[in-house]
């Protein structure tokens, strides 16, 4: 069986690791012991990486949503004899609620099977396979319990229907008759252990974890425009956040391709500085600033002292920098794309713009940074003195090109944004010599990239310095105040840029970016707001809105003919890129007094799946 399209996969997550569940009921991807960990389930990139499904047996159709306001997610199956429903979730610690969720993790994967009309016969298949898949655990039935062990993991199966082992795997049947419930739980421990907690009870751990997420979700309170889709998106990126240090991964997969067939395949279980900035805002506008502040805390800590050498610009998420990257060759990859990678070689990478995202991250946490530690203001003046002395160097750009540097726009105007943000902190981190060295740094760099950022035959700001290539990273100057985007090359720039890398509502980041890139298609709504073009940023995000899965997920892209989502899943940047453009919305509304609270047409929850 061919493992279905990313796009048809709900999300689950604890705070330490996320499960990808299919809609036919297949967990296709789960890495217990945190986000970037060897995966147990890893169908997701070959058929044989193991898996767990729970599904009708025969012909199904399928409808699912998450339910309100939690990171659970409920699947109703219909057959020609009856109708039954799996909800699954990972579970958070027991009796933690508001900020608090995610901090610890019963590493415990919940699904329960309701019948709710007629007969439904269903079938269990469980295949873990550790280390990527290439080792099959020993399975062992002791009391009901199925274990599973090998290398450093173990799994441990409980549940109310019979199942069998057999070689690598364990299998069974049974009848969901209305009214009947069926209850499996499967937790993680290291094998060193040499055992684990007992099992909890698989209700009680469903009830717990709904009221968590609500718990979360109730102290969060938007009132800009799209309201639905921006706390489902703030969900996400909860949902993606590492508890015990606070830090968001780019996304929870590693190597879905940019392109099926090509080899731009990439893990993103990581921490990137340039997300940081963007991710602050976006929570900022969700109303959660309780995780922007622990979001600024944990980058400030894992950067260090920043002195000499180009700053780290990723991290694992605990504050690692070593993330070398890794061929797993074994894997034939999704949908047979190939390299299935493991770390990413970025992290070795000179990309300048990542100065300007935390300073002005800082600028926005200014309020929470008074007092001022050395530790923060160390940090701030070494990022500053780099950018004033870095921002002459071509770089990798934002988009992490893996071939020669160049003078991307992009950095440049980053650089910018690091020196002006410096210079608006004034004697909080410098000194008066610091101040004119910085100021006169910035005014140079505005006015080179003004001179040699613009092309005349373009008619438009190009990626690099004296190029006609056009890139849509440049949408982000009137976004950190570089220009406004009333401004006319500005403006002349956000059309050119919409005109010719724009395809039914997405943009592509070039001319032959594989598919739209979503973060850029909201920096062009957000673009379009800021430049008074309301009804313009509003039909463009509504195009937008209706990329979403039937769960209101995103990936990093979509194919602008098919429609089909590319890239790892659900990707935070995509996500933050929605938040953040109906706050540029929001603001733009209210400035022009044409606010209103109607929601996006989106079809969330309203797909049909089918399986057979």
């Amino acid at each position: 069986m061919r493992t279905g399209r990313i796009s048809e996969h709900g999300f689950l997550a604890d705070g330490h690791s996320a499960a990808l569940v299919d809609r036919a009921g297949s967990v296709n991807w789960w890495c217990p012991p945190r986000f970037d960990a060897p995966s147990v389930f890893g169908r997701l990139l070959d058929d044989g990486a193991g898996h767990w499904s729970i599904r009708p047996v025969g012909g199904f159709t399928s409808t699912r949503s998450y339910l309100e306001d939690a990171l659970v997610l409920r699947t109703v199956f219909r057959t020609a004899t009856g109708t039954a429903a799996v909800t699954d979730a990972l579970a958070l610690e027991p009796g933690a609620r508001g900020h608090d969720i995610g901090r610890r993790s019963p590493r415990v994967l919940v699904r329960v099977v309701e019948g709710l009309a007629g007969e439904v016969p269903m079938r269990v298949d469980y295949a873990p396979r550790f280390e990527y898949g290439r080792v099959r655990a020993y399975l062992s039935d002791a009391d009901g319990v199925i274990g599973a062990t090998a290398g450093s993991c173990r799994l441990e199966l409980r549940a109310n229907v019979p199942l069998t082992c057999g070689e690598g795997g364990a299998s069974g049947r049974f009848t969901a008759r209305a009214g009947s419930t069926h209850h499996f739980t499967l937790g993680y421990a290291p094998a060193y252990r040499g055992g684990m907690p007992a099992l909890p009870d698989a209700d009680e751990v469903l009830a717990d974890t709904v009221a968590a997420w609500r718990s979360w979700a109730g102290l969060h309170e938007y009132d800009g425009e799209y309201r639905d889709l921006v706390r489902r998106s703030a969900m996400v990126v909860q949902g993606m956040t590492y508890g015990p240090s606070g830090a968001v991964v780019a996304a929870a997969t590693t190597s879905i391709p940019e392109k099926l067939g090509g080899d731009r395949n990439y893990d993103y279980r990581f921490v990137w500085l340039r997300d940081f900035s963007l991710t602050l805002q976006a929570l900022w506008l969700a109303a959660c600033p309780d995780e922007a502040d622990r979001q600024f805390t944990w980058v400030s800590r894992a950067m260090g002292r920043i002195d000499d050498g180009p700053v780290p610009i990723m991290y694992g998420v605990e504050g690692e920098r070593d993330l070398t990257e890794h061929d797993l060759d074994h894997l034939a990859g999704y949908a047979g794309s190939r390299p299935v990678l493991i770390g990413n070689d970025a992290w070795r990478q000179r990309q300048t713009d990542v100065l300007g995202e935390v300073l002005d991250a800082a600028w926005l946490m200014r309020h929470y940074l008074d007092p001022m530690s050395a530790e923060v203001r160390h940090l701030l003046r070494a990022l500053a003195d780099q950018a004033a002395g870095e921002w002459r160097r071509p770089d990798a750009g934002m988009w992490e090109a893996r071939g020669p540097e160049r003078h991307y726009l992009s950095s440049k105007v980053q650089c910018w944004t690091a020196l002006d943000r410096a210079v608006r902190f004034g004697d909080r981190i410098g000194e008066p010599a610091d101040l004119a060295r910085w100021t006169a740094a910035r005014d140079e760099v505005r006015a080179v990239v003004l001179s040699r950022g613009w092309n005349d035959r373009v008619g438009a700001y190009t990626g690099a310095f004296d190029s006609g290539e056009l890139d849509a990273s440049v949408l982000i100057m009137p976004l950190v105040g570089f220009l406004p985007a009333t401004d006319p090359r500005m403006r002349a720039t956000i059309d050119v840029v919409e005109r010719r890398l724009s395809r039914n509502g997405l943009l592509r980041r070039w001319d032959d970016d594989p598919a739209g890139f979503l973060i850029c298609s909201f920096w062009l709504a957000a673009g379009l707001a800021e430049a008074g073009e309301l009804d313009r940023a509003r039909h463009l995000f509504a195009q937008l809105a209706t990329r979403v899965n039937d769960l209101g997920l995103y990936a990093e892209q979509v194919d602008e003919t098919t429609g089909e989502q590319l890239g790892n899943f659900p990707q935070a940047y995509s996500h933050i890129g929605l938040i953040n453009a109906a706050g540029r919305i929001t603001a733009a509304a209210e400035r022009l007094g044409r606010r209103t609270d109607r929601p996006a047409a989106v079809p969330i929850g309203l797909l049909e799946g089918r399986g057979d």
